[in-house]
């Protein structure tokens, strides 16, 4: 924004120290007019005997040294108000200076401004705390779109391998060509379905109903229920009414995200999942629980990360994009909620998304 030039803080505080030490200097002489110069007579007191002073010889002999004092209170108030405005503007401009050394490529700069608190260390304290949020998000983006443009180049450079080949061979068989294509279309169509849900999160750019948690579990269940079948794992729900505010839609996503992760990654036959709905302390809660194998916590931290599967890229051989968790952890985080992963006793995850109750 192009703003017009105008007078710094620092001046404007230096007029504002010398006019108020210029109004209390007139004021201080008024105080003295009208206490103390009215009851002089105006007039000569005690004619042919000793001189005394009347109202008017003692104005004439105040006023001069009077406007002194005053041109002195000015000189001094703007010599002093300067001096003291930059010293108490002196952490504002360090304020300022590190501001305008941010920036894309330097987000690490720092105040880290020194004494006790005040309202200067607060803004600075608020300041370094606001560019730790930001290079941590920034870090994040970047990692992510590193992450997703590979994942999005992959099928695209396969799709381009078979049509080579293709060409290539005349003996070619085009059923086989079209099949392949469309299971790597589909898959690129998944993937960027997926990311585009997962900046819609990010954005917050939803609608807010109130809803509850126990039925989308259980319309989820219902969806995933053919493919928890079709690989051997039994599905159980159970909860009470959970109402939450968001948006209907998302949450379904979120509920069927962590229903699909828990299904894919089971146990190859005979596996469980019980997923649970509660609401306590004014939070609702939705558990995952799923039989597996046993994860190390140090593995933990990393599956909710894009494109990964505990510290190991996700492979063309496993369901999804890898984006489940990522996407849940982002939903939650839009509803102002939380998500935990904690390994489950005898193998397998418990995965908690809390958001607050409506």
């Amino acid at each position: 924004m192009v703003r017009e030039p105008g007078p710094s803080v620092r001046l404007k505080l230096t007029l504002s120290y010398a006019g108020f030490l210029m109004v209390a200097g007139v004021l201080l002489l008024s105080v003295v007019w009208m206490f103390l110069l009215r009851y002089v007579p105006a007039g000569p007191i005690n004619v042919g005997g000793p001189f005394i002073p009347n109202r008017g010889d003692l104005v004439r002999a105040f006023v001069g040294p009077a406007a002194w004092a005053l041109v002195f209170l000015l000189a001094f108030g703007l010599l002093g108000g300067w001096i003291l405005a930059g010293r108490m503007l002196a952490p504002l401009t360090r304020i300022t200076d590190a501001a305008r050394r941010v920036t894309d490529d330097s987000l690490s700069q720092r105040i880290e401004l020194p004494g006790r608190n005040d309202e200067f260390r607060e803004l600075a304290d608020t300041f370094d705390a606001m560019l730790a949020r930001l290079e941590a998000h920034v870090a994040e983006q970047k990692r992510f779109a590193a992450n997703a443009s590979h994942e999005l180049r992959t099928p695209l450079a396969i799709s381009q391998a078979l049509l080579e080949v293709a060409r290539n061979d005349p003996d070619r068989d085009v059923d086989l060509l079209i099949d392949r294509l469309q299971e790597v279309n589909a898959r690129a169509i998944e993937l960027t379905e997926a990311l585009l849900l997962l900046s819609r999160a990010d954005q917050r750019s939803f609608a807010r109903e109130r809803v509850d948690l126990s039925l989308v579990a259980e319309q989820a269940a219902e969806t995933l229920l053919p493919l928890a079948e079709a690989r051997g794992v039994m599905v159980t729900t159970s909860g009470d009414v959970t109402p939450v505010s968001g948006s209907p839609a998302l949450l379904l996503q979120l509920a069927t995200n962590l229903l699909h992760n828990a299904i894919v990654h089971n146990l190859p036959s005979g596996g469980g999942v019980r997923v649970t709905a509660s609401a306590q302390d004014g939070l609702a809660t939705l558990t995952v629980e799923n039989t597996g194998d046993d994860l190390a916590p140090a593995l933990l931290t990393t599956l909710a990360e894009p494109f990964q599967r505990g510290t190991e890229r996700i492979r063309k051989d496993q369901a999804g994009v890898g984006l489940g968790l990522a996407i849940v952890k982002s939903i939650a985080q839009a509803h102002d909620g939380s998500l935990a992963i904690r390994p489950r006793p005898g193998g397998g995850l418990t995965v908690a998304v809390s958001l607050p109750s409506a």
